[in-house]
């Protein structure tokens, strides 16, 4: 592509938050350029919710921000300007209407993630953006008038202002490489430390590779940094050839402090009983089953392939006769039943997160306007900026919000030039 000037607004990335912007800035009368370094519009949009794409949460106010795990109050503004019913109107506006399902997870009807991308393009064309894909950026150059924008291919391009909406470090394979990072560097922002969010936990024990694929349902994962709680859910997980995974795990994942060591989590089998009860329903299976060997009793304690495994962990095993096993070893059990350690070593690697925690600090970004206090004129949103919450829709919304709020105040910003 040759040089060539833009006159007002130039977004760098096709994803949730930049189509946002490049929309928002588009329907404010801006001219928008999008550039977006694959050969596609949201790449990453089509693999959300398992490819559904989990768009929002209905989830209002402090039930939303609870839900926010970095700089809640910093996306104050963005979503009192735009929120989860901006965005279901918007995708029913523009031919694409949403449902409601359970935890307040929002999808499109049509259950496929391809028709929000292709909702948001549609939206785009309509208002004149221009869009250039397998356009790589390479520097983001700060000058009297503006910006250049210099592409990877050569040549480059200037706009009276910039969004930043190049995702993280997570699925590199969808075009976040951390691009948006190395431009706000050098734009005078500050980056925080960048780690996996939203991911499956390694652990030292090798006995989660015995029960790889097994799921379990209704259990409960608690973790504490000594008698701190840190994290405490209902819910399932997955026992995986690295150690364990699953909505509770990966949910815990956004939760762990940087030192590891420091953490001792848990697994309650039975969350549903008190530590009387599981001893007290024990000990009555060992006097109704006392002929038997242990596994009988396990069997209906837990799914059947985790009985070797556990009874292993007690110190038993499970052709053990029921009559001969102690009252401690009984003890031991019910103890591991409520509470059987899991020793978390660390994250799988940030390229399988869902989100990246960390990016851009926020201290450095204007929270009524997502433009940068070092660069005027410099605009961030979605996953670059250090904000990440939990799954269900909440990390989209995120995209959306500071999406919508940079793209009309960079509108507003280029139009008084």
């Amino acid at each position: 592509m040759s040089e060539k000037i833009v006159n007002d607004i130039i977004v760098i990335g096709g994803g949730a938050a930049g189509m946002m912007a490049a929309l928002q800035a588009a329907w404010a009368g801006a001219g928008v350029l999008l550039l977006e370094k694959n050969e596609k519009l949201g790449k990453k949009i089509y693999i959300t919710g398992k490819g559904r794409c989990n768009v929002t949460n209905v989830a209002d106010g402090e039930d939303f921000f609870a839900q926010v795990l970095r700089n809640p109050k910093f996306l104050l503004p963005a979503m009192g300007q735009f929120d989860h019913e901006d965005v279901t109107s918007l995708l029913d506006m523009l031919g694409t209407p949403t449902k409601v399902e359970r935890g307040g997870r929002v999808f499109p009807v049509s259950d496929k993630a391809s028709d929000v991308t292709k909702a948001l393009a549609r939206g785009m064309k309509d208002a004149g953006v221009q869009v250039e894909l397998n356009t790589g950026v390479q520097a983001v150059v700060k000058e009297e008038n503006g910006f250049a924008v210099k592409l990877a291919q050569g040549g480059t391009l200037r706009a009276k202002c910039v969004i930043v909406a190049t995702g993280g470090v997570s699925y590199p394979s969808t075009g976040s490489t951390g691009d948006g990072y190395r431009f706000a560097k050098e734009n005078g922002h500050a980056v925080t430390a960048l780690r996996g969010s939203l991911v499956g936990l390694t652990m030292e024990e090798k006995w989660p590779q015995l029960l790889q694929g097994l799921s379990l349902k209704n259990v409960r994962i608690s973790a504490k940094v000594g008698k701190k709680k840190i994290y405490d859910e209902l819910g399932e997980m997955l026992f995986t050839h690295f150690g364990v995974s699953g909505p509770l795990i990966i949910e815990l994942s956004s939760h762990m402090p940087e030192d590891f060591s420091s953490v001792a989590v848990t697994l309650d089998m039975k969350p549903g009983m008190t530590p009387e009860q599981v001893n007290a329903r024990l000990t009555r299976e060992f006097t109704e089953n006392a002929r038997k060997q242990l596994g009988s009793v396990l069997t209906s304690l837990m799914p059947a392939r985790m009985g070797p495994v556990f009874a292993q962990l007690c110190g038993l095993t499970t052709d053990a006769p029921i009559n001969q096993i102690t009252r401690e070893q009984r003890m031991a059990i019910a103890q591991n039943l409520k509470a059987l350690p899991l020793s978390i070593t660390g994250t799988r690697p940030i390229e399988e997160a869902i989100v990246t925690r960390g990016g851009v600090d926020v201290k450095g970004v204007v929270p009524g306007t997502m433009m940068s206090r070092h660069a005027e004129g410099l605009f961030f949103a979605g996953e670059v900026l250090d904000v990440d919450a939990h799954t269900g829709g909440f990390n989209l919304q995120i995209a959306f919000s500071t999406g919508a709020l940079a793209g009309r105040s960079a509108a507003a910003y280029a139009m008084e030039r």
